[in-house]
């Protein structure tokens, strides 16, 4: 867990390289994530960002999660967040105590991780969305992958959170074999 905040600064590196070739027309293009389209995905992982950099610092977010985040500038939007979010988790103090999330509070560096997932699959499922894989961070999916795969991760498939894993084409990179254990459709 000593790493997480490292990671953390990573996926919003890799998420921001994704983000930043989002056109206008990507917008409304079917995500991973059952139910949501590009703008709704990156919506909510700017939401997320913005909660738990308030949380960090115990400030307010302004809103609730799936509120307009993003106005008519995506990516400042998003700018904006992963700048607040960098800053929250590198404070000296944020891996102590605990964080409140949606469904209670959580030790922080349990809270640190969760985080982690949150950028780095949603910056991937936006990647294959727009079409741009080749900015998937694979070392770190993989790290993740292999993290995941070593906890019981029963409790968090359900609606809402993950579904069922599915099975990977042989040969898959490792953020499409990261997305498949999530449960994501890659189908579409």
């Amino acid at each position: 867990m000593d790493d997480v905040i490292g990671r953390i600064d990573r996926a919003l590196t890799a998420t921001a390289a994704v983000v930043g070739g989002i056109g206008a027309a990507r917008l409304a293009a079917p995500s991973p994530c059952p139910g949501w389209d590009v703008r709704d995905e990156l919506n909510h992982l700017v939401g997320g960002m913005l909660i738990f950099a308030a949380e960090l610092t115990g400030t307010a977010a302004g809103a609730d999660h799936e509120a307009d985040w993003l106005g008519g500038d995506p990516h400042a939007a998003f700018g904006r967040a992963a700048g607040l979010d960098r800053a929250a988790w590198r404070r000296p103090d944020a891996l102590q105590g605990t964080v409140r999330l949606g469904f209670g509070e959580v030790p922080a560096p349990m809270a640190a991780l969760i985080h982690l997932t949150e950028v780095l699959v949603h910056g991937v499922d936006l990647a294959v969305a727009t079409g741009q894989d080749a900015l998937a961070d694979d070392a770190a999916c993989a790290h993740l992958l292999t993290v995941m795969q070593g906890m019981d991760f029963g409790a968090f498939r359900r609606p809402g959170m993950f579904g069922p894993e599915r099975t990977a084409p042989a040969g898959a990179p490792a953020h499409r074999r990261l997305l498949a254990f999530l449960g994501r459709d890659l189908a579409r």
